[in-house]
């Protein structure tokens, strides 16, 4: 590996923020948010708005977030395959619109929740909750979660290939990133029980920003043949 050069850095914060900032927004608010069922979820939303406001400012961080780490690894990797970079960049960006959609059903979440409560948690404004808490995880769970593994899979194999970053280190990416999409398409048809396949890929993000941050990426690495070169 060569030192640590600007381009290393950029890399390496890209990766390390899109790990830190959903495991803030994500899952550690989340966690504080959301209860056993709907009418106690809302209560605890209504009674800590601000937490959910700073939920969805973390979440709205996080989608710009995705698209800077999409457009510094389609900038790296472009050389390699610039249709295959391109493509995967256009997968980032489409989780990055669809998690900012899950945050206005998350405001509407909020808001429902607060008229929940000073109307004295009429049945009409639990539906209401329910409904916008549901497309909410079901936007947050499976259709994101479906665009990150396919623009994942994409830019990972190119990292793979190119080798600027230790070939070990790719293919852990590459196939969790896979094992990845088995509980996202199932998470799609209702089925949650699978949810433990996605623990592997979580420190990978980690790991990989502070090799680069530390060690930098191969400036002239092995190159290899597409159907564009041949």
């Amino acid at each position: 590996m060569n030192p640590v050069n600007k381009n290393s850095r950029i890399l390496g914060v890209a990766f390390f923020l899109q790990f830190i900032t959903p495991l803030t927004s994500g899952i550690i608010l989340n966690q504080a948010l959301i209860k056993d069922d709907i009418s106690k979820t809302m209560v605890n939303i209504a009674g800590k708005s601000w937490l959910m406001r700073i939920n969805i400012l973390g979440e709205m961080l996080t989608a710009v977030g995705i698209i800077f780490l999409g457009a510094v690894l389609y900038v790296t990797l472009k050389k390699h395959n610039e249709k295959m970079a391109l493509t995967a960049f256009g997968f980032y960006i489409l989780e990055a619109v669809m998690l900012a959609t899950s945050r206005i059903q998350a405001f509407s979440l909020l808001h429902i929740s607060q008229e929940y409560v000073a109307e004295g948690r009429a049945s009409y404004l639990l539906s209401m909750g329910n409904l916008a808490f549901e497309s909410m995880n079901y936007i947050y769970g499976s259709m994101l979660m479906f665009a990150f593994c396919l623009g994942a899979i994409l830019f990972y194999y190119l990292l793979y290939k190119s080798r600027i970053i230790p070939r070990g280190m790719s293919l852990w990416g590459l196939s969790t990133v896979i094992l990845c999409l088995i509980p996202t398409l199932f998470v799609m048809f209702g089925i949650h029980s699978l949810s433990f396949l996605y623990i592997p890929y979580m420190p990978f993000e980690c790991v990989v920003a502070v090799w680069i941050l530390l060690k930098g990426v191969e400036r002239n690495p092995h190159t290899f043949r597409t159907s564009q070169s041949s």
